[in-house]
Formats: C-alpha cells, sequence, structure tokens
C-alpha cells in the first residue's frame, strides 16, 4: 500500500519481491481496513502522540485539485479553473504549523466554502493531555474564497473565531503567512504520487490513501520532535 502511494504505480505492476500474493490482496486490505476506520484511528492515534509530545493544535483550511483519470468517478466535476476539465478536488484543515487534521474529497466543481463547516466537523477530538480531548481550535484563518457571512457566522456558533480575509481589501493583512503553512501542508501530501491525479474509480480507495498519507505527515513531524 505504502509503495503505491509513494511512486503512484498500478496495483497489477506491484514488484513481487515485497513479499505478497497480489496487487488485488493489497487492494482489498486497503479497503477493508478503510470500512473498518483502521486509517482515522490511525491518524487519531499519531494526533494524540503529537498533542502529548508539546505540537500545538490550531487553525487552518484549504483545497487543491487533483485531475481525474475518468469522467464517471463518484465525487468528480468540472473545473472551473481548469477550462472544465473534470478532476476531484482535495480539501485541508490543518493547525497552525501545518499538521493535518482533517481532509475530505469532493467534486472539482465544489466551491471551496461549501467545505468550511464539514472540515471543521471532521477534525478529531485530539487526546494526549490531561482533561478533556482537543475537539475546536480557538480561531481559523482562511483567505478571500472563504470571505462569506454566512460561514462566519456558522463558525462562530461552535465556539471558533474565524479570521477571514475580505473581499476588495488590500493585500499585505499577514493572512498570508498561515496561508503559506496550509500550502506547504498541501505540498507535503501531493508529494506522494497516487495523489496528484485521481486514478481511483472508488471514492474511498482514494479516501482511504488521503487518510493514509496523512498519517505518515503526522509519524515524520512526530519523529521529528522526538529526535530533536
Amino acid at each position: 500500500m505504502l509503495f503505491v502511494l509513494y511512486t503512484g504505480i498500478p496495483w497489477e505492476f506491484l514488484p513481487q519481491e515485497l513479499g505478497f500474493g497480489s496487487g488485488m490482496t493489497c487492494w482489498w486490505r486497503l479497503r477493508d481496513w478503510n470500512d473498518a476506520g483502521v486509517w482515522q484511528r490511525l491518524h487519531e492515534s499519531l494526533l494524540a502522540e503529537l498533542h502529548a509530545a508539546g505540537a500545538g493544535l490550531v487553525e487552518g483550511g484549504d483545497r487543491r485539485l487533483p485531475r481525474a483519470g475518468h469522467e464517471r468517478r463518484p465525487k468528480t466535476g468540472p473545473s472551473p479553473v481548469d477550462r472544465a476539465r473534470t478532476g476531484s478536488k482535495h480539501h485541508l484543515i490543518t493547525e497552525a504549523h501545518g499538521i493535518p487534521l482533517a481532509v475530505s474529497l469532493t467534486g472539482g466543481n465544489r466551491n471551496d466554502v461549501t467545505q468550511l463547516v464539514p472540515l471543521i466537523q471532521a477534525v478529531p477530538p485530539v487526546r494526549g493531555r490531561r482533561g478533556r480531548p482537543r475537539r475546536r481550535p480557538e480561531a481559523l484563518y482562511a483567505d478571500r474564497g472563504y470571505d462569506h457571512d454566512k460561514y462566519r457566522k456558522q463558525v462562530r456558533a461552535v465556539g471558533i473565531t474565524p479570521v477571514i480575509a475580505r473581499r476588495g481589501t488590500e493585500h499585505g493583512s499577514g493572512l498570508g503567512v498561515h496561508r503559506w503553512v496550509v500550502e506547504q501542508s498541501f505540498a507535503l501530501l501531493h508529494w506522494f504520487r497516487r495523489l496528484r491525479i485521481r486514478w481511483e474509480i472508488r471514492d474511498d480507495i482514494h479516501e482511504a490513501f488521503l487518510s493514509l498519507a496523512c498519517s505518515i505527515i503526522c509519524w515524520r513531524r512526530l519523529r521529528n520532535l522526538t529526535l530533536c
């Protein structure tokens, strides 16, 4: 699974030297473990380890578009920024240092702001320290694409302060510093070649790869913290 995620190689071309029966066996394991919630629990466990190690878990949100390899796949749509080519969107929310908290997949024609509240709701309870698990950040930073008073109210309703750039205002507000954090996290996510293009017909398989990639990013950050 990791070999496919890192290299983007088709399942049927997996080297037999890796010591498994077939590429389809790995595909079945990826699907079954995703259905059982294994990848989500792995991500949550690593977030708890990071929280216990002193990594602050706070805010962030954005998206990036991977082109789809086939028009009729679920959670795809014509991209308004890529000459209406069929594609999917990755929506990501991170903490202040770029640790991925939640990620989702939609069609390329979905407006970014519609996924703001679902992403907040998808953030798992972060354990790792004494007291109640951390579930909500104090503030959420986003760019002008999220400038809607309707969604500001929804964010405030769950106890989070929205810090969203206003359309028509001059650049230099300072929000670009926070946007850079999210962009860096997207660069890490799309460093995995399998996530650059939507090859999977089934959306749950692509989502399983997304969750696994987030866990690897968290594990790398945890390793760096323990080495310091």
